[in-house]
């Protein structure tokens, strides 16, 4: 019993080669007495005798694809897979065979093996995505976790068998798995060069012509945003970003065409008074386009995107549901559902707008019956999804289509979320966000959505408050391990019942998970909540009815963070000053900039302060302004980022 890769085949991995059906089919047989008479040779060669009289024999070094089955069904075959389940049996009752850990890398492959393993023809293919360059990041096998797992733009490759690429697994659909594996096993090669790095940029050659000609249009476009103020931005600059974003757009700058695009958002809203706009969220959008420039020298694929193709089509994906966002304006109405991808270990989320019509303001719950793929929306935001047409992009959006033959299946999620794996269900909040401090800065991250959505288990739930300064419910929960985490919920107007749903789910005293957006604040984490899960079932606040009417017990005050404070009320009075414009400060604006700076220095974060008195002598000498609004902005932004990540 030798055959280390045939013992590394559980029925999970199994049942992704194959299909849950079969492997199940092949456990009842087994179970029964009807599973093989095994044989194994001293050069490694497998055989199993079924007693309907079906042999089957798998060669050593050949994966399941490759073994010899006398019932001549093509492919993978229950038979196939009862001689490996068999197999693995026998070998847990023979103690010295145990399965020891490996600590490996699919970089050992060299390109003759990826040759042999994927083909030459996608091997090619995948040369072309390399001169392009691609990003990934690397999941290195641990004793907690021993499977090697990349994280490519658009998809997801595991190696379950150690020094195996024949069981390689990945969601992408089968035509191109090929392909990607071998970019995978490039994406470990070069992190192994690189001294086993975990975020890693791959290939990559100049172009031809001047490929930042887009980017230098964003900065010119962000830089009369920040000396005229929003409020000089008509319809025709509006048309301006339009286009920049669809220059770099062309230009596979992904990153900043996105956020560009979001700049875009942000001014029409203001136009409209819509309540999309938000001065911080614009100012920051501002610094991030002059931030990838910035950076892009160093790391281009990462700061600025590549050129993969816009959306990879997944084979047969199962989605667990985590809850859904309502948003919008006065125009529309928006509904973000977040999926775990439970065989990817990370979060997805599928999108969906409705443009309303004069006199239309539906809220959250008028919503939640509307159809999406043929379920209502509120069913769908607490459903596993099981869909044969599902393409994911490289932000992590989600398209999914009912198709015509094979069909897309939304049933309830009953359990699904304490089974998710250990990347997107935490039992210990404090262990994982320990293990986000090799990030680079949000500024020059990919822009992906869904980056920081979690399910945290839940061991008990403490006070339960409301804050009416801040229009938040406020709650106290613990994991498992004991780590303290706030969840921290806005009032949302479009979705009237969704804090007391909230509070009604958390105040039950049986919450098993919450979902949400996870972070940090305060030297606390911080869950913005998105779904609950209870023994009743799914609790999704903004698709909840009522109309927000319930008293609630006020929030304790909590201790302020100096710092915190001084970076918060620094970066207002930046975001302050560019929603006025540069040139157009009030008196006002420029008394809050003066008194950030002394703010700052009094809390003992000298640089920062310098930063915003560079920014008050070039308005005094009116030069310079823009770039020394953009050092601070930068500045200020990386240093709240990085100190909440060590508070907490």
């Amino acid at each position: 019993m030798n055959r280390a890769d045939l013992r590394a085949l559980t029925p999970e991995t199994l049942a992704a080669l194959a299909n849950r059906g079969l492997v199940k089919r092949a456990e009842k047989d087994l179970a029964a007495g009807a599973g093989p008479a095994v044989t194994a040779t001293d050069d490694g060669t497998v055989r199993g005798v079924f007693p309907d009289g079906v042999e089957t024999v798998i060669a050593p070094g050949a994966d399941l694809d490759a073994a010899d089955c006398s019932c001549g069904a093509p492919g993978v075959c229950r038979h196939r897979i009862g001689l490996v389940l068999a197999y693995r049996q026998a070998a847990e009752d023979t103690p010295q065979e145990s399965v020891a850990f490996a600590d490996w890398s699919p970089g050992e492959f060299d390109d003759d093996a990826l040759a042999a393993a994927v083909g030459r023809p996608a091997l090619a293919a995948a040369r072309r995505v390399q001169d392009r360059g691609y990003s990934a990041r690397l999941h290195r096998p641990t004793p907690e976790d021993p499977v090697p797992r990349v994280e490519l733009p658009t998809c997801t490759v595991t190696f379950p068998v150690p020094h195996e690429l024949g069981y390689a697994l990945t969601d992408a659909a089968p035509a191109m798995r090929g392909e990607v594996v071998a970019l995978a096993a490039w994406a470990f090669r070069a992190g192994d060069d690189a001294g086993r790095t975990e975020l890693v940029t791959v290939g990559g050659r100049p172009q031809e012509g001047d490929p930042g000609e887009s980017l230098r249009t964003a900065l010119a476009l962000a830089g009369d945003l920040l000396l005229d103020g929003v409020q000089q931005a008509g319809p025709v600059f509006a048309g301006s970003l339009r286009q920049c974003r669809e220059e770099l757009t062309a230009a596979s700058r992904h990153w900043p065409a996105g956020a560009v695009a979001d700049l875009q958002e942000q001014v029409e809203a203001y136009a409209m008074r819509g309540t999309r706009y938000d001065a911080g969220r614009y100012a920051l959008l501002l610094a991030e386009i002059h931030a990838r420039h910035r950076a892009a020298a160093v790391d281009p694929v990462q700061v600025l995107g590549t050129k993969e193709a816009p959306t990879t089509p997944l084979r047969r994906v199962r989605l667990v549901a985590l809850g859904c966002r309502i948003g919008g304006s006065a125009h529309d109405r928006t509904a973000e559902v977040f999926f775990a991808h439970a065989d990817a270990g990370i979060a997805l989320v599928l999108r969906k707008r409705w443009d309303l019509a004069e006199g239309q303001d539906p809220t959250g719950y008028e919503l939640s019956s509307r159809r999406l793929l043929g379920s209502a929306l509120h069913a769908l935001a607490a459903a596993n999804v099981v869909s044969e047409h599902t393409s994911r992009a490289a932000d992590r959006t989600i398209a999914i289509s009912r198709g015509r033959i094979a069909a897309t299946s939304v049933t309830p999620v009953g359990s699904a979320w304490t089974e998710l794996p250990g990347t997107l269900l935490l039992r210990d909040v404090a262990a994982h966000m320990r293990g986000l401090g090799e990030r680079p800065p949000q500024l020059i991250r990919p822009r992906v959505a869904a980056e920081s959505v979690r399910v945290v288990a839940v061991e008990s739930v403490g006070p339960i408050g409301y804050d009416p300064a801040g229009q938040q419910l406020e709650a106290v929960l613990h994991d498992p391990a004991g780590n303290e985490v706030l969840v921290r919920a806005e009032h949302n107007p479009l979705c009237p019942g969704g804090l007391d749903a909230l509070a009604a789910a958390l105040g039950g005293g049986q919450v098993q998970c919450v979902s949400g957006v996870l972070g940090s604040a305060g030297g606390r984490f911080v869950l913005d909540p998105l779904a609950v899960l209870t023994p009743a079932g799914v609790v999704v606040p903004d698709l909840a009815a009522g109309e927000g009417d319930t008293l609630a017990a006020t929030a304790a005050a909590r201790p302020a963070d100096p710092i915190t404070a001084a970076l918060e009320a620094g970066l207002a009075a930046l975001a302050d000053a560019a929603h006025h414009g540069l040139r157009r400060l009030t008196a006002p604006a420029r008394t809050r900039l003066d008194d950030s700076a002394t703010l700052l220095r009094r809390t003992g974060l000298r640089t920062a302060a310098g930063h915003l008195r560079d920014l008050e002598a070039a308005l005094r000498e009116d030069s310079g302004a823009v770039a020394r609004w953009v050092d601070a902005h930068i500045h200020l932004a990386v240093s709240l980022e990085t100190h909440r990540q060590a508070a907490a």
